[in-house]
């Protein structure tokens, strides 16, 4: 069965699909294509474009509205309006269907661009473990099983391995190409990482729990491990870089958790078509460590991270972690630029922190969407009290982590509504 929550993240994996794309498929992914591009082409796409640029180069804007539901996609785009067959077609039919959504339905800041994105088809190893989920099924919780369970199998480890298939990744840009190439010119674009943070890595190999206990009982077997996870993370890169794979992310690439990417500040001045880390977007959290204390965050954690964040020109910091009680830890990352204000930190205080230095990428709660009654009322006194504070900050507003919106688009539709009446009521 078509694995819609997947198609929802991106394109990649389709070396596991079937290829071939039919005749009926091709007309009707061609159809959304075209839509898609009318949508690019439209004047206001420009100044949406300009709008990020401006933002990212720290000039005064109204705050920036960006919304992805994330799993809510599921209940926006569902199974019953699919209309292609094959399994390439119905995760690019997805792909197009979301675009038609952003750019006619949910109008929020999100430039509609005028191209179609494939990835490079390849494998990456895990790290000579790997952890056994319990639960998880379409979309819902899970809890896992760590699988280093004694320092004594240290040794066990290795660095992932990334196998590139480079034939199947032509024969799915030439695919991509041949169906959509004339109405959206395709390009090759892959997601490498999410997160460099390491400590995602971290807790699923060794357990939540376990690495807390371990910076009391075992501090020098947990820095040697975190150690070896920045130099995996980091060798990575280096792959990555020598192997020409890496795609410039100044454009419209999501960066961060949130936010995109168009600036003139990257590549350097040097770049001469070969990308390499310093010319993009970096991006680090550490939103699995929120119970540990910024002592032990200082200790554990930043000084791994910090070798990561030097690679690169630009850098995006923070998730869902309240960053209030570590920023004066964070804010000696190099070239930082875009900082995560999750619903559970102090607005007040981080917009006196942020100021006009860096952006204030601002997230409300994602359960505004997801309770049984859409509380408008609320909602929006919430965000005027929000944008009030951050008055003459560099502010994003963002949406997501969306595990449902109960079913209803009208909800992000209207969010964004809000959300944009208020930014230009300020």
């Amino acid at each position: 069965m078509f694995d819609q929550t997947q198609a929802t993240l991106s394109t990649q994996g389709e070396f596991a699909l079937d290829t071939t794309i039919s005749a009926k498929d091709r007309e009707i992914l061609r159809r959304l294509a075209s839509q898609v591009a009318e949508l690019a082409a439209r004047p206001i796409e420009q100044e949406k474009r300009d709008l990020w640029y401006r933002l990212n180069a720290l000039e005064p804007t109204r705050p920036v509205v960006f919304c992805d539901p994330e799993n809510g996609w599921n209940e926006i785009i569902t199974m019953d309006q699919f209309e292609c067959e094959g399994e390439m077609a119905l995760r690019w039919e997805m792909v197009l269907r979301k675009e038609i959504f952003w750019g006619a339905e949910m109008c929020d800041d999100r430039v509609i661009a005028p191209h179609f994105i494939v990835s490079h088809v390849y494998e990456e190893s895990d790290w000579g473990m790997h952890e056994r989920k319990i639960g998880g099924s379409n979309g819902g919780s899970y809890v896992w099983e760590s699988p280093l369970k004694s320092y004594d199998d240290f040794d066990k480890l290795h660095y992932p391995i990334i196998t590139v298939n480079y034939e199947a990744t032509d024969r799915v840009f030439e695919l991509a190409n041949d169906v959509l190439g004339d109405i959206l010119p395709v390009r090759l674009r892959t997601a490498w990482w999410w997160t460099l943070g390491m400590t995602w890595t971290l807790v699923n190999i060794r357990g939540l729990q376990q690495i807390m206990l371990d910076m009391f009982d075992y501090p020098d077997e947990l820095h040697r491990l975190i150690a070896f996870l920045r130099d995996g993370h980091l060798a990575k890169l280096d792959f990555l870089e020598e192997n020409d794979l890496l795609s410039l992310n100044n454009d419209d690439t999501y960066v961060g958790s949130g936010g995109f990417g168009w600036t003139n500040a990257l590549p350097q001045s040097d770049f001469d078509g070969h990308v390499r880390t310093t010319d993009m977007w970096g991006f680090t959290e550490s939103q699995e460590t929120v119970g540990v204390s910024p002592e032990m965050f200082e200790e554990f954690i930043f000084p791994y991270q910090l070798p990561i964040q030097q690679r690169f020109g630009l850098n995006c910091y923070g998730c869902c972690e309240p960053l209030d009680k570590r920023w004066h830890i964070v804010k000696d990352i190099p070239n930082l630029r875009r900082v995560s204000v999750s619903p559970w930190a102090d607005i007040a205080n981080m917009a006196e922190m942020l100021g006009d230095r860096y952006i204030f990428s601002m997230k409300p709660s994602p359960t505004d969407l997801a309770m049984t009654g859409f509380d408008e009322v609320r909602i929006r006194a919430e965000l005027r009290e929000a944008l009030q504070k951050t008055r003459g900050c560099r502010v994003e507003v963002l949406m997501k982590d969306n595990h449902t919106i109960r079913n209803d688009p009208q909800r992000v539709i209207r969010w964004v509504q809000i959300v944009r009446e208020e930014a230009e009521a300020l």
